[in-house]
């Protein structure tokens, strides 16, 4: 097409209209994805808006997982993802075979699994939680049931902390969290001695023993748009640093580097959506995400008790 940026927005909200579509963007996303979006929000706030949305056409700028949910919770409607290999290192390292199996090792527990994980393995789990609610969540779980955590074990180890419940954990982690430099965030926090580090709960223990905040995505968004610092160093993906400056303009933010030669940490997943796929997707329909009603069946159980439970 060789459109230009405005001109590619211009058509894109035609066809929102004639589709009678939602745009729904998380907070890594691309900027300019962020600014033409209906909604932008973590986890919970983008299932929550799915889940009462009245549009014909759900538009998901974010990954497979989240897409998977807005699906699971509007059978019926058409769900569209930019790229369909906008993936998550999470949910891919908790493959469906081996947790059946991990389920099985562990018969009667109750599984909590984090949002970041395939359809196949919310079909599995008894109910969903997000950063934003996993305290919340983990608490609803009777006292006198084991509990399987899945798939983040950053995530589980400081809900364990939170909790004081035990959780056995499966073993992952998400690729841009677990990559952040203690060395690296250390030298920040010596260069500016007045920053208050925020950080997400799924970076390793190490990192977040430094941070004066920790919590999810909006957490972090909503911690620093309240605090009386007027600088901040922040341990999460760089996508929610535009969210940041557009809504305190004042205040200095400052991306902590992951441990190789980036200035910032991005997530690969995140950046496949682009301006112009987003256009494609909703001219021509596709690609449209597509699950067996099994599985939707399934998982719709553990997602509306997350919901019930938030």
């Amino acid at each position: 097409m060789g459109a230009s940026p405005p001109e590619l927005e211009q058509e894109i909200l035609r066809l929102k209209k004639s589709l009678n579509a939602v745009i729904l963007a998380h907070y890594y996303q691309e900027s300019e994805i962020q600014d033409l979006a209906d909604f932008v929000g973590d986890s919970l706030a983008l299932a929550q808006q799915a889940a009462k949305t009245q549009a014909d056409t759900i538009v998901f700028c974010g990954v497979h997982f989240m897409a998977e949910t807005a699906k699971i919770l509007n059978p019926e409607k058409l769900v569209l993802l930019p790229d369909l290999n906008a993936g998550c290192s999470l949910a891919d390292r908790c493959p469906p075979d081996a947790f059946r199996a991990f389920k099985v090792q562990h018969a009667g527990a109750f599984v909590v699994s984090y949002v970041n994980c395939s359809a196949a393995v919310k079909a599995m789990s008894d109910v969903i939680c997000t950063s934003s609610n996993a305290e919340k969540i983990v608490n609803r779980v009777p006292r006198d049931k084991q509990i399987l955590f899945a798939p983040d074990q950053h995530l589980g180890r400081y809900v364990i902390k939170k909790t004081g419940r035990e959780m056995v954990l499966w073993p992952g982690s998400c690729m841009v969290h677990e990559i952040f430099s203690e060395k690296k965030l250390v030298q920040l926090m010596v260069q500016h001695p007045d920053a208050e580090v925020v950080a997400h709960p799924e970076c390793e223990q190490s990192v977040l023993r430094h941070a004066h905040y920790i919590g999810s995505t909006k957490g972090i968004l909503d911690r620093v748009l309240t605090s009386p610092k007027q600088k901040f160093i922040v341990v999460t993906e760089a996508g929610i640093l535009h969210q940041m400056q557009k809504h305190a303009p004042t205040k200095t933010f400052i991306p902590a580097p992951p441990d190789n030669g980036c200035a910032c940490n991005e997530c690969p997943h995140m950046k496949l959506n682009t301006l112009e796929k987003l256009y494609l997707c909703m001219r021509d329909r596709r690609p449209e995400l597509v699950l067996s009603p099994d599985v939707q069946q399934a998982a719709l159980l553990p997602l509306k008790r997350m919901l019930e439970w938030s």
